[in-house]
């Protein structure tokens, strides 16, 4: 699993800063989360293959989280695309994009799949064999999601020697690697425990951008292997957070660590700041495990 940070600066994009995307790879799929203003530049310069990408997830219609989107749709356009792109965002998303594709005259070659979102709740907006991706609904100006993205328990680990000592055909393995017990021809029963080992833990990532501080996401984010919350503010503009509906570094550590879950990072940072360390100091005083999200970093979670 691992996770491309295109873009994770607030409001407008600076010479050496970007606004937010990201580029999740769980289980060879790769998701696109949000889209703001020059990502298709920062999928080139990662060096991220355009072709993966079939789902992207926009979190909310502000314009540093979805700028790009119409971009991105039409270079998959130039570039004679084939495969389905399906869109995951809020009611509108569809509406927006297919006007600017209508008067640009600019229709793809590819179909386009609009999953468009309006539920307060939280909600299963995707699933297949290996992933689930369900909605955390966030408290913003206008209506925004964040995405949790978990791995499913993946298949029971063979032990060869165990299933070897029973003289168990071949034609059973696959049997055991998906949980069953086995019974031999003189009618004993072999727990699945004793002929396999415990798969990898699934693992989990959550996308929270933007939101005011919420303790209500904390039961949807428990025990997450990493959560990425965003941190617009240090604690000393603490007061601009209730006006502008965004959190400080300090609140995110608060969820993190009310959710016990295993890492953070911190990103959608002020671009009032010349450096963003002080937030990862701010953080470590609530919560230690604290990364700090930077256009072209990349996490191997």
């Amino acid at each position: 699993m691992n996770l491309t940070i295109l873009g994770c600066y607030a409001a407008t994009p600076r010479t050496l800063t970007n606004p937010t995307s990201q580029v999740l790879e769980m289980k060879n799929r790769m998701f696109l989360i949000d889209c703001g203003e020059g990502t298709q530049v920062q999928l080139r310069k990662n060096k991220l293959r355009f072709s993966k990408i079939n789902h992207v997830f926009i979190s909310h219609l502000h314009g540093d989280h979805y700028y790009g989107l119409i971009g991105l749709v039409s270079t998959f356009s130039l570039l004679n695309r084939k495969t389905d792109l399906h869109i995951y965002g809020p009611k509108g998303t569809k509406e927006i994009t297919l006007l600017q594709l209508k008067l640009s005259n600019s229709w793809t070659g590819y179909n386009l799949y609009f999953h468009e979102l309006e539920s307060k709740e939280p909600e299963v907006v995707f699933e297949d064999d290996k992933v689930i991706v369900s909605t955390i609904p966030l408290k913003h100006r206008v209506y925004t999601n964040g995405f949790l993205f978990r791995e499913k328990p993946g298949e029971r680990k063979l032990d060869i020697n165990a299933v070897q000592a029973h003289g168990i055909h071949t034609a059973y393995y696959q049997k055991i690697k998906n949980g069953s017990d086995i019974t031999l021809d003189d009618g004993r029963v072999i727990p699945n425990s004793e002929l396999t080992f415990d798969p990898p833990a699934p693992k989990s990532y959550a996308f929270c951008s933007d939101t005011i501080y919420d303790e209500s996401i904390v039961p949807l984010i428990k025990d997450v292997d990493v959560v990425y919350h965003e941190s617009t503010f240090l604690d000393s503009e603490a007061h601009l957070c209730e006006k502008t509906m965004h959190t400080t570094a300090k609140q995110a550590a608060t969820i993190a660590k009310m959710a016990n879950v295993k890492q953070l990072i911190l990103g959608h940072f002020s671009t009032r700041y010349n450096s963003i360390e002080p937030f990862r100091e701010e953080a470590q005083t609530i919560f230690e495990n604290v990364l700090l999200a930077d256009d072209g970093k990349v996490f191997e979670l």
